[in-house]
C-alpha cells in the first residue's frame, strides 16, 4: 500500500493556523501544505471562481497522492466542499476524502454559550454563503447566528498591519457592527484563519465574558477523531514527521510571512497551477 500526506489547503496564510493545531496533535503523520497567494484573497470571488480554483487545487493534492485532503480555508469550505465532494470526487477518485472546516467549528459550536446567540465573524464570502447558520441550526435548532464581514481583517494582517492603530480601528467597527445586532450574544467564533492573529484586539473590544472560539484546535480534535473511526485511511497515511509548503506566487514573501501563522520559520517552493 501506498503511503501519502495529508493534504492540506489554504488560499493564503491562514490555513497554516490550523496545520501548527493539527500537528500538535497527530505530530507523526506527513503534511503537504499549499497557500493559493497568487490569487488570494478568496474572500471577495463569487462562488463559481472559488469553486474552479479550490478544485484545480484538490486535484494538484491528488497529484501528488494525498487521499485526504483539509480545506482549512472558511470560504473554499463555504463555496467549494460541496460539490467537490457530491460532484468531482466520484469521478475523480471515490476513496479519496476531502474536508472542510465549517462542519467540525458547527458541531460544538453551540456548547461554549449559555444564551445561545452566536455571533460569527468572517470574509464577506463566508458570510454571503450563509453556511455557519444553515449548519450551526443543524445541530443547535434553538440557537440565533448573527453574521458579521469583516472585509478589511484578512488586508491588514497579511500586510503585517495587524499590530496598527488602523487595525484597531476595524476590530472595533467590525466588533461594535456584530454586538450591535444583539447584546445577548455570549460567544464569537472566528470563522477565518487568519483571524487568530487579531485575537487579543478582539478580546479587548468586547465586554467582559464573551468567549471567542478560534478553529484551529477544533479542526485537529476533529481530525484525530475523523482517523480513528477511518482506519484504512489512516494507514494510507505516512507518518514519517515532515511538512513540505508550496505555494503559487513568491516563496520568499511566503516564507517571511508564513512563519506569523505557523510560528516558526519554514522554507516553500513554488508550483503553477
Amino acid at each position: 500500500m501506498k503511503k501519502t500526506a495529508i493534504g492540506v489547503f489554504d488560499s493564503g496564510y491562514g490555513g497554516l493556523t490550523v496545520l501548527k493545531e493539527i500537528v500538535k496533535q497527530l505530530p507523526d503523520y506527513d503534511y503537504i501544505y499549499l497557500g493559493d497567494n497568487a490569487r488570494a484573497p478568496y474572500g471577495p470571488r463569487s462562488f463559481e471562481t472559488v469553486y474552479q480554483y479550490t478544485l484545480q487545487c484538490v486535484e494538484w493534492f491528488f497529484a501528488q497522492g494525498c487521499e485526504l485532503v483539509i480545506l482549512a480555508c472558511n470560504t473554499a469550505s463555504a463555496k467549494a466542499l460541496r460539490n467537490i465532494q457530491q460532484k468531482d470526487l466520484p469521478k475523480l477518485d471515490a476513496h479519496k476524502r476531502v474536508l472542510g472546516v465549517i462542519r467540525p467549528s458547527t458541531e460544538i459550536i453551540g456548547n461554549f454559550s449559555t444564551t445561545g446567540a452566536i455571533g460569527i465573524l468572517g470574509t464577506t464570502g463566508t458570510v454571503l454563503s450563509d453556511s455557519y447558520p444553515i449548519e450551526i441550526h443543524k445541530f443547535f435548532p434553538n440557537s440565533k447566528v448573527y453574521q458579521q464581514a469583516c472585509p478589511m481583517w484578512v488586508p491588514l494582517i497579511e500586510n503585517a498591519e495587524y499590530n496598527s492603530p488602523g487595525a484597531n480601528y476595524f476590530v472595533k467597527k467590525y466588533l461594535d457592527q456584530l454586538m450591535g445586532q444583539s447584546a445577548d450574544i455570549d460567544t464569537i467564533l472566528l470563522a477565518c484563519t487568519h483571524y487568530p492573529l487579531l485575537i487579543e484586539k478582539i478580546k479587548q473590544q468586547l465586554p467582559a465574558g464573551i468567549q471567542v472560539v478560534s478553529q484551529g484546535e477544533i479542526v485537529a480534535k476533529s481530525l484525530v477523531q475523523y482517523l480513528d473511526n477511518h482506519p484504512d485511511m489512516s494507514k494510507m497515511c505516512s507518518k514519517t514527521g515532515s511538512i513540505q509548503f508550496f505555494t503559487t506566487d513568491s516563496t520568499s514573501d511566503f516564507d517571511n510571512h508564513a512563519s506569523l501563522f505557523f510560528g516558526r520559520e519554514l522554507r516553500s517552493e513554488h508550483i503553477f497551477l
